[in-house]
């Protein structure tokens, strides 16, 4: 089995190069006490079988200010993609983005609208001054990574994707679905979701190890969402170092809460569908 890892976060020891700049003005706790270095991400995938990554900007320890999964992708070139985090608000937001993308540039983009440093569910990131930065990451054909809520938001989460039908939107950690209260019933919220052609699930250890609590109730979830989706449109990501485990075990997670899928759609949700969203992994992978 192939692996890709679709969420990962990585920060620097070297605080004069990359200086501590949170959103909010708050670091989040996994950053300040177990932090991972490029190298570092390095040697956890060699240990656990994962030839690539996409990090993810570490958006509760350097904001908006996306230096270091730049120049670690770079360093790696077909070993990793950037993720990075970008202000949509901004009046020059669209040709911020268009020049941060390309050839060494961004591979991705990630708004941050909940998380564990932002408690209160933004909804701005559909207001309309975000809509210049949207239509151009259409253009663009960049996959966005939304951390957000499932909820209060989720209207205007369709509002987003029905308005512009050409962007591709990785949902992080699939909105926080509570698996626990009700695999069934989280799962056919997520499932409503999926007449959404543009929509992609991220499915992380966040969701993990609440099917893995939930035994055989897991496929309450699982057999609407992947039947809603296809599995070509789910990718696994640890969540690494934010998850508390190790990279070995958080692999061996996904891979006993999934091992009923067939295991083509397994391939699509370690690999597959992480190449497709972001092509640079494809070419190293090639």
């Amino acid at each position: 089995m192939d692996f890709v890892d679709a969420h990962c976060h990585i920060i620097s020891e070297d605080v004069a190069r990359y200086p501590k700049a949170p959103i909010g003005g708050k670091q989040s706790q996994w950053a300040a006490t177990r932090p991972v270095t490029a190298e570092g991400m390095v040697a956890r995938m060699d240990e656990t079988g994962i030839g690539q990554a996409v990090l993810v900007q570490a958006t509760t320890n350097y904001g908006y200010d996306n230096s270091y999964v730049l120049d670690s992708s770079r360093r790696w070139p077909g070993r990793f993609v950037a993720v990075g985090t970008v202000d949509p608000l901004r009046p020059d937001a669209a040709a911020n983005l268009k020049a941060a993308v390309g050839e060494g540039g961004l591979a991705g983009v990630r708004l941050f609208t909940s998380g564990s440093t932002v408690p209160t569910q933004g909804e701005w990131f559909v207001a309309p001054e975000t809509f210049p930065f949207w239509e151009k990451a259409a253009e663009l054909d960049l996959p966005v990574c939304l951390q957000m809520r499932l909820g209060a938001a989720t209207g205007q989460l369709v509002e987003l994707l029905e308005r512009f039908p050409g962007v591709k939107v990785l949902l992080d950690h699939i909105g926080y679905p509570d698996i626990a209260a009700s695999p069934a019933r989280a799962g056919e919220e997520v499932a409503a979701l999926g007449a959404q052609p543009g929509l992609h699930l991220k499915l992380t250890h966040r969701n993990l190890e609440r099917l893995k609590d939930a035994g055989d109730r897991a496929a309450d979830f699982l057999t609407p969402v992947v039947e809603a989706f296809g599995a070509g449109r789910i990718a696994w990501g640890s969540n690494l170092p934010a998850a508390e485990q190790s990279l070995p075990e958080l692999r061996a997670l996904a891979e006993d809460v999934l091992a009923d899928l067939p295991e083509a759609d397994r391939q699509e949700i370690f690999a597959g569908t992480s190449r497709r969203l972001y092509p640079g992994l494809a070419h190293g992978a090639a």
